[in-house]
């Protein structure tokens, strides 16, 4: 069964998948406050022109123990599964048929935290990354651009319980990102769920 049938993205080079309604709203809401409470929320320095920042949003990394993940010049040791997190894993590999084995936690506090443009496209994620975004919380733009163009060529809002697929040859071709916003929006906590190859 193809949960997605009902909402394909048809971006050229690109494999996406949008479930508006993902999880039911109790769901949704119940795994926000638990997830908000529970995690060793961390701000990490990025270097950038010789200078330190702190990276504009908190964030988290889970994962099985052979899991590390280097981005932004940054290597994150996984922490172990939670119960909820290890449901949560375990929904999604029924739901996609692939194996995941590691997530990345970041909270958006504010509209001003927010994630620049990237695309998931190192090493160790494979050839053809599979990345499942599950959207908790306040509603954010989620943009998309072709790489080496300065356009945006498509928009999605990310909301409450919403879940975003992306895979095949989408990150060879495409960067996103969620931009700062001077509008009101309630804290969001994305969870991007991956498969990281150790023996790359």
């Amino acid at each position: 069964m193809n949960l997605f049938n009902d909402s394909p993205l048809l971006l050229p080079d690109a494999e996406l998948e949008f479930h508006a309604d993902w999880l039911d709203r109790a769901t949704a809401d119940l795994w926000l406050a638990q997830l908000r409470a529970e995690t060793p929320w961390q701000q990490p320095q990025v270097q950038l022109y010789g200078r330190q920042f702190p990276v504009p949003r908190l964030l988290a990394w889970y994962g099985d123990a052979e899991a590390s993940y280097r981005y932004s010049g940054l290597t994150h040791q996984p922490l172990p599964w939670t119960p909820l997190l290890a449901q949560i894993r375990a929904r999604l590999v029924a739901a996609l048929g692939q194996p995941l084995n590691a997530v990345l936690l970041n909270y958006y506090r504010d509209g001003q935290d927010s994630m620049g443009w990237h695309s998931d496209d190192e090493a160790e994620l494979g050839r053809n990354p599979l990345i499942a975004s599950l959207n908790l919380g306040g509603s954010r733009r989620f943009d998309l651009r072709r790489k080496g163009h300065s356009r945006i060529e498509h928009s999605l809002l990310l909301q409450h319980g919403s879940l975003l697929v992306m895979r095949g040859p989408t990150q060879h071709y495409w960067q996103h990102q969620v931009a700062k916003t001077r509008s009101p929006c309630a804290p969001r906590l994305n969870l991007t769920f991956r498969m990281i190859r150790s023996n790359l």
